[in-house]
């Protein structure tokens, strides 16, 4: 569904971020993207769904294909039209807008309104707190069930694929369980995500692949199984002590896989 075939991207003309990845999302499939802070990770969300000019950067190599068409010369508007959709990291909501208006800036390029009937429908019924709270202003709502608006607003357009970036940040783990169990009915439904998250526990428990970035660069590519299993991902992400070096090096040996199948 999704293909970035080498893209680089700099900030200012000047500032390299994105140093030539290529990764790819099957339809329907989960696919997780992992990196420290600074490895290129909402960078390349950014290329994908249009946002970059918004940040002072381009992309000054390669093309990203969807659905076997080029969409890296598009605009977001455009890009958004065709099924392609980011919540931001740190949601960016309205805060004095109200759960129902919040949801009505998601689809406000649609001119489906049966469609968008029916994504609200879904929303509601995927997010049953926000059904309780339709008339509440975003503002006073807890961090989990902004975070659950933010997804909700996205969907309003019935997107072909999600793209999240880092939806846990900043959640207790008892809500952190439940924006994974969003996400596994998100994807049943036949969307396809592209998950950016630094609790990779999480986001390998249900990707089918993921992509570990580091300094701009795809340094690992595995089926998700897989890298809960490697040795140095284990040590980097889920096992790390305070103190210790903080280097993906270990990892660098491999190959990244460009094609695979789910």
């Amino acid at each position: 569904m999704l293909l970035l075939q080498d893209i680089a991207v700099t900030y200012h003309n000047v500032v390299p971020a994105v140093k030539g990845i290529s990764i790819e999302v099957p339809e329907k499939a989960v696919v997780a993207l992992l990196g420290a802070n600074g490895a290129g990770k909402t960078t390349t969300l950014r290329a994908i769904s249009g946002l970059l000019n918004f940040h002072k950067a381009s992309i000054i190599r390669g093309s990203i294909l969807f659905d076997g068409e080029r969409i890296d010369r598009l605009n977001a508007t455009q890009i958004v039209q065709r099924g392609i959709v980011q919540v931001l990291e740190g949601r960016r909501l309205f805060a004095d807008l109200t759960v129902d208006e919040n949801l009505s800036t998601g689809a406000i390029s649609s001119r489906d309104h049966a469609a968008v009937r029916r994504a609200y429908n879904r929303v509601m019924e995927l997010f049953p707190l926000l059904r309780e709270r339709r008339k509440s202003v975003a503002g006073y709502l807890s961090g989990g069930e902004q975070q659950m608006l933010a997804i909700g607003r996205g969907l309003m357009t019935n997107p072909k694929l999600l793209l999240l970036d880092e939806p846990s940040l900043g959640l207790a783990p008892f809500m952190v369980q439940q924006i994974r169990s969003i996400i596994t009915e998100i994807n049943a439904s036949g969307t396809a995500v592209l998950l950016v998250e630094q609790n990779a526990q999480m986001a390998l428990s249900i990707a089918n692949f993921g992509y570990v970035l580091e300094t701009g660069k795809v340094v690992l590519a595995k089926q998700a199984a897989d890298l809960l299993l490697e040795e140095s991902v284990r040590k980097f992400y889920l096992g790390l002590q305070e103190g210790e070096e903080r280097s993906m090096a270990t990892i660098r040996q491999h190959r990244p896989q460009r094609r695979w199948s789910i």
